[in-house]
C-alpha cells in the first residue's frame, strides 16, 4: 500500500516554467515597529531585467497580487506565476501587468508547528497593508489585494479573515494551491489543531459576510502524497456561490496530476492561473473586476468547463452569419467532413425537425482548436439558410486534441436548425463530425466489483455500436475506499489512421475528472479512486465518458485491486499511524509488567509485542464508543460532560471512512512496532559491543537511591532549559541520557554473554554453560540487569515515539534561534517538565523494586484502557499521545516509591 502511493501514479504530465531574465526579489521596506515585531519574516517584489529596475524605486502601477509559501515553503516560489504574467503582459503592451509580491516565512514548519500560524497571519495582514500604501496617489490605486497561497499559506490567508481588525474587502480573490482545508495532515500540537477549528468555523458561520471574497481552491490530484485532494476541497457549507474547488487533472489545457511542489511550477496550471487573471480585470478601473459574479465565471471558465473561446462577460445572444460562404443541407443523422485548404467557406444546416422524433441528442466534435464560434442555432422554420443565429460555441467543451458540443433537442425546441460553420483555411487540416442519436442507446451501465471481491472478479462489457460517443455509467462507485482498473480495449475494422480517442472519468458531484489520451486500437488501462465521496443527498452515478471511432469496438473490463484499498487507507489516514504505533507499545509495557508479577521475569520487548498487542484488546471497544455516539442522547451527554470529541468517530462525518479502517491500521501499527523493536534490539547490539571494545566496563554501577542531590540538580537544570528554551530541546537531553544508560545495561548484559562464552570454552563439557557462568559472577545482579534493560527497551521505545513527535518543535527552535532564544508558545514546555522528572528515576530504576509495590497491579492495568484511549482520542490529536504514555510513566515511577 505505501508503495503504491509513493510511486505508482500517473507520469508528469506538467512542463517546467522557465526565466527568460534573471528573475530579482526586491527588498520592501517595512515599518520600524512591524520588523520589530517580525524579525524573521520578510516582504519581496518580484522583477525581471527591465522590469526589474523600473520598480526599484516602487513606483508601481499594476495590480497587486501576495504570494504565500507553505509549510518550508520559499518566497522565491512566486517566480513561476510572477514570470508568465510579465510575458503577457509584455504581449499586452503592458496595457495591462501584474505585480507579483511573496512573503518571505523563513521557510517554517508550520505543517508540523502551528505555534507560528498565527503570528504569520498578523504579519500578511501588515504586509498587505503596505502593499496598498505603495499605489497611494496613483490614478488606478487598487483597494485590495489578491492572494495565492500555497500550501499552509493558503490557510494562513483564509485566516486573515478572523482577525478582529482586519477588513474584508482588502482581499477580493483567493486562489489556493494543494492547501489542506478541512484538516492538518499531521496533528502534532493543540496550536495547529485549534487554529483550523477557528477558521472553518469562522468560515462556515461567517459564510454571508464573505460572498464578497472569491475563493479557488486547487488540488494537485493522485500525485501529490504529502496532501490528498480531499484535505484541499474547501468545506462544504461555505460560501456556496463564491468558491470553487478543483483537482488539477480536471482542469481544462492542464489534464495534469502534481505533486505538491511542481503545483507552483507547473506551466499548464500556472498558464490558467494567468489568463484567469488577466480575463478578472475591469477596464475601468484597471484592477481586479469588484463583481463577484463575473469572478466566478471567469474561474469556471479557466478552471471548469473550457468552452474553446476567449471569455465574454456578456456574449451577444445572436450572430449574424455573413459572407459569401456556400449553404449546404445535411439531413443524414451522422455526419463527418474533412477539411483541408478549402478556399470557400461553407455553412452546413442540419434541419432538425426529422430527428426530434427519433433521437434525443446531437453531438459535434470539431479538430480545429481555434477559439473562434463554429456551431450556431436557427429559429427560421422554412428557410435553408438563416441571417441571424444563437451562438451554441458557448455549450462546447474543450478537450484534448478536440472541442466538442452535446445539446439536448428537448432544451432547444425553438431552434429549426443547427449550422456549423466552415470558413476558408489555408494549410490546415481538420475534422468535424456530428450525429444525432438517442440516450438510452450510448448509455450502459457496469457494476463495479465489491472490495471483499479481492480481486478475483470483474466486470465486462462490449460496445458494439458505431458512435461517436459512450457513457458507461459506473454503478455503486461512490465511497474513498472503492480503487480499481478500469481497461477499455478498442479493435478497430480498418487501419487507416486515426484521430486519438478521449476517456474522461467524470465525478458529477465534484470537480475532479481526470482524462486519458489513447491511440486507437489499443489497451488502456484507467485508474478509478476518489477523492471525495458521494454526498447524502446526491443520486448520480460517476461515468467513464469515450469519445470513440466510429468504425471501432470496445471492451470496458473494470477489476478491484487489493493493493489499492491499504494505498487508500495510507493516503487518508496515515497522520494516525503513530498513535495506533504507541498503542501496540503501551500494550506491550503492560504485557511485561504482567509477566513480572507472574514470573518474576521481564520478557523480551518483540516476544511480548506478538503475544500481548492483539486487536481484540482495542477494536471492540472502539467499535462499541463509535456506536454510541450516533445516538443523540448519549452525544448531548458527553458533551455537556466537557469530555473531548472521539477521533475514531470523525473519519464518518468526514467522508473518509473505511470498512475496517481501524483493524489495518492497528495491525499496521504492530508491524511497526515490531520492526522498530528489532532495530532497536540490532542497535544496541552493535553500540555495546563498540563499547565493550573501547572501555570493557567490569560491573554495572548499582544505585541504592532513586533521586541523590547530584540527579535532583540535574532535574531543576533539565527543567529550566524546558522553561527557558525549548521544551523538545529538554526532551531530546533527557533521551539521549536514558539512551546511554539503557547501552550501559546492555554492554553489561554483553559482558555477561562473553563471560558465559569464555566458561564454555574452558570446561569443555556438556554440562550446562550459563549456570556455571553465572556462578563466577552475582547471580542477582546478573538477572536484575537482564530483566530491568528488557522493561528500560521498552520504556525508550515509547520515549523515542514521543521525542518523534515533539522534534518539529525543536527544528522550528533551531531555525529561529538566531531571533529568540525561547519559543513562543511551546507546545510540549510542561509535558517536558513532567517527563524529566519521571525519566531521571526511571533512569536509575530497577525492576526488583517494583515487586513489593502495592501500585503495581494497577500499573499493569493501566496500559489497556489508555492505549484504548489513546486510540479513540489521539488519531486525529497525535499531541495527545505523549499525555497517556506520560501518565502510564508515572504510575512507574510511583510503584518505584510507594
Amino acid at each position: 500500500g505505501v508503495r503504491d502511493v509513493l510511486f505508482l501514479y500517473e507520469e508528469n504530465r506538467c512542463s517546467m516554467t522557465y526565466m527568460y531574465e534573471y528573475p530579482e526579489y526586491l527588498k520592501i521596506k517595512l515599518p520600524k515597529k512591524t520588523a520589530r515585531r517580525y524579525p524573521a519574516y520578510e516582504l519581496y517584489l518580484y522583477g525581471e531585467g527591465n522590469y526589474a529596475e523600473e520598480n526599484k524605486n516602487l513606483l508601481l502601477t499594476g495590480i497587486p497580487v501576495l504570494f504565500l509559501p507553505g509549510n518550508a515553503g520559499s518566497y522565491k516560489q512566486v517566480r513561476s506565476l510572477g514570470s508568465i504574467a510579465l510575458r503577457k503582459a509584455e504581449d499586452i503592451d503592458f496595457k495591462y501587468h501584474f505585480n507579483f509580491f511573496s512573503v518571505n516565512f523563513n521557510e517554517e514548519l508550520v505543517a508540523l508547528y502551528g505555534g507560528s500560524l498565527q503570528r504569520q497571519t498578523k504579519f500578511v495582514h501588515e504586509c498587505i497593508k503596505v502593499i496598498l500604501k505603495l499605489y497611494r496617489d496613483r490614478e488606478f490605486a487598487p483597494t485590495s489585494v489578491a492572494i495565492v497561497g500555497h500550501s499552509m499559506g493558503g490557510l494562513v490567508a483564509r485566516a486573515l479573515l478572523t482577525l478582529k481588525n482586519f477588513k474584508p474587502e482588502l482581499i477580493n480573490l483567493l486562489i489556493t494551491q494543494a492547501t489542506p482545508h478541512v484538516a492538518p495532515v499531521m496533528p502534532l500540537d493543540k496550536y495547529l489543531t485549534d487554529f483550523y477549528t477557528a477558521v472553518n468555523n469562522h468560515w462556515i458561520l461567517k459564510a454571508q459576510d464573505l460572498r464578497n471574497l472569491t475563493t479557488l481552491s486547487v488540488a494537485g490530484g493522485f500525485r501529490d502524497y504529502q496532501v490528498h485532494s480531499g484535505l484541499a476541497f474547501l468545506p462544504r457549507l461555505s460560501q456556496h456561490d463564491s468558491a470553487l474547488s478543483v483537482v488539477s487533472s480536471a482542469v481544462p489545457r492542464a489534464w495534469a496530476s502534481t505533486d505538491h511542489l511542481s503545483i507552483v511550477w507547473c506551466k499548464e496550471l500556472i498558464l490558467a492561473t494567468v489568463r484567469a487573471f488577466f480575463d478578472l480585470i475591469d477596464e475601468d478601473t484597471r484592477q481586479i473586476t469588484e463583481d463577484p459574479k463575473k469572478r466566478m465565471s471567469v474561474l469556471n471558465h479557466h478552471f471548469v468547463r473550457h468552452p474553446a473561446k476567449l471569455f465574454e462577460e456578456n456574449p451577444e445572444a445572436f450572430t449574424e452569419l455573413t459572407g459569401a460562404f456556400t449553404w449546404v443541407t445535411v439531413k443524414a443523422s451522422k455526419w463527418t467532413y474533412s477539411v483541408y485548404n478549402d478556399s470557400d467557406g461553407k455553412y452546413f444546416t442540419f434541419p432538425l425537425a426529422s430527428h426530434r422524433k427519433s433521437y434525443s441528442h446531437v453531438y459535434c466534435e470539431n479538430s480545429m482548436l481555434d477559439t473562434n464560434s463554429w456551431i450556431y442555432g436557427c429559429m427560421n422554420s422554412n428557410s435553408s439558410m438563416c441571417l441571424e443565429a444563437t451562438d451554441l460555441s458557448w455549450r462546447a467543451e474543450l478537450l484534448p486534441a478536440t472541442k466538442v458540443v452535446i445539446l439536448k433537442l428537448q432544451d432547444y425546441s425553438s431552434l429549426s436548425h443547427i449550422v456549423i460553420q466552415v470558413p476558408p483555411t489555408a494549410g490546415n487540416k481538420y475534422t468535424l463530425d456530428c450525429e444525432f442519436f438517442q440516450e438510452d442507446s450510448r448509455t450502459v451501465q457496469l457494476p463495479v466489483t465489491h472490495l471483499f471481491s479481492l480481486g478475483l472478479s470483474s466486470s465486462k462489457i462490449v460496445l458494439n455500436s458505431t458512435g461517436l460517443l459512450y457513457n458507461v455509467q459506473l454503478q455503486h462507485f461512490n465511497q474513498i475506499y472503492q480503487a480499481f482498473k478500469i481497461h477499455v480495449e478498442s479493435h478497430c475494422q480498418s487501419l487507416k489512421e486515426r484521430k486519438p480517442n478521449v476517456y474522461r472519468l467524470h465525478i458529477p458531484w465534484s470537480h475532479e475528472d481526470s482524462i486519458i489520451v489513447a491511440k486507437v486500437p489499443s489497451l488502456t488501462e484507467i485508474s478509478a479512486k476518489l477523492h471525495i465521496a458521494q454526498p447524502q443527498n446526491d443520486s448520480r452515478v460517476p461515468e467513464l465518458n469515450i469519445y470513440s471511432s466510429s468504425d471501432c469496438q470496445y471492451e470496458v473490463s473494470s477489476a478491484h485491486l487489493v493493493h489499492s484499498y491499504f494505498a487508500l487507507i495510507i493516503r487518508f489516514h496515515a497522520g494516525a499511524l503513530p498513535a495506533y504505533v504507541v498503542s501496540n507499545i503501551l500494550l506491550t509495557y503492560g504485557g511485561q509488567l504482567s509477566t513480572w508479577i507472574s514470573t518474576g521475569q521481564c520478557s523480551d520487548f518483540t516476544l511480548e509485542l506478538v503475544r500481548t498487542a492483539k486487536p481484540y484488546k482495542v477494536e471492540p471497544l472502539i467499535s462499541i464508543i463509535v456506536f454510541l455516539q450516533g445516538f443523540n442522547w448519549l452525544r448531548e451527554m458527553w458533551e455537556s460532560l466537557l469530555l473531548p470529541e472521539v477521533d475514531a468517530a470523525a473519519p464518518s462525518s468526514q467522508d473518509t471512512w473505511f470498512p475496517l479502517v481501524s483493524l489495518v491500521l492497528f495491525l499496521f501499527g504492530t508491524g511497526i512496532a515490531y520492526w522498530s523493536g528489532v532495530f532497536f534490539s540490532v542497535s544496541l547490539r552493535l553500540f555495546s559491543s563498540l563499547w565493550f571494545t573501547l572501555i570493557r566496563p567490569a560491573v554495572l554501577r548499582k544505585d541504592t537511591k532513586l533521586l541523590t542531590p547530584r540527579r535532583l540538580c540535574g532535574v531543576l537544570s533539565l527543567a529550566l532549559v524546558s522553561w527557558s528554551t525549548c521544551g523538545a530541546f529538554a526532551i531530546v537531553i533527557i533521551y539521549l541520557q536514558y539512551w546511554f544508560k539503557v547501552l550501559e545495561g546492555r554492554t553489561f548484559s554483553f559482558v555477561t554473554e562473553f563471560k558465559i562464552f569464555k566458561d564454555t570454552v574452558k570446561n569443555q563439557s556438556s554440562i550446562d554453560c550459563t549456570s556455571k557462568a553465572t556462578q563466577s559472577l552475582p547471580n542477582i545482579t546478573t538477572a536484575e540487569a537482564v530483566n530491568s534493560l528488557k522493561m528500560h527497551v521498552t520504556i525508550l521505545n515509547l520515549f523515542t515515539w514521543i521525542m518523534l513527535l515533539n522534534l518539529p518543535s525543536l527544528i522550528y527552535w533551531l531555525k529561529n534561534l538566531r531571533h529568540s532564544v525561547r519559543l513562543d508558545p511551546d507546545p510540549c514546555r510542561s509535558t517536558a517538565i513532567i517527563l524529566i522528572c519521571i525519566l531521571e528515576i526511571l533512569i536509575n530504576s530497577n525492576i526488583s523494586e517494583l515487586k513489593s509495590s502495592k501500585l503495581l497491579k494497577i500499573a499493569a492495568k493501566v496500559p489497556l484502557p489508555l492505549s484504548v484511549a489513546m486510540v479513540a482520542f489521539g488519531r486525529l490529536h497525535l499531541y495527545k499521545v505523549p499525555h497517556f504514555v506520560t501518565f502510564s510513566l508515572l504510575l512507574h515511577v510511583l510503584c518505584c516509591i510507594v
